[in-house]
């Protein structure tokens, strides 16, 4: 619960972008900003900004290829 506790606090838009030939989907929590990446497993990659101790992004590699697996087991 704590980890959606960080992301509860955010204020900002959330943008995205698609990267159709990596199949990589970029979430920013505002603009994007530089951060550190945290691979949390799965593909799943948290960008937090230290100095202000708060995630500001997540990519997802590989998302388009995991969608097509679950709308294939429907």
């Amino acid at each position: 619960m704590e980890a959606l506790k960080l992301l509860e606090d955010n204020k900002l838009p959330i943008e995205y972008s698609y990267d159709e030939e990596a199949d990589v989907l970029y979430l920013s929590f505002g603009p994007p900003r530089p951060a550190v990446g945290m691979d949390i497993g799965e593909g799943t990659i948290l960008r937090y900004d230290e100095r202000e101790k708060i995630i500001v992004g997540i990519t997802i590699i590989g998302v388009g290829q995991r969608a097509k697996k679950v709308i294939k087991s429907f």
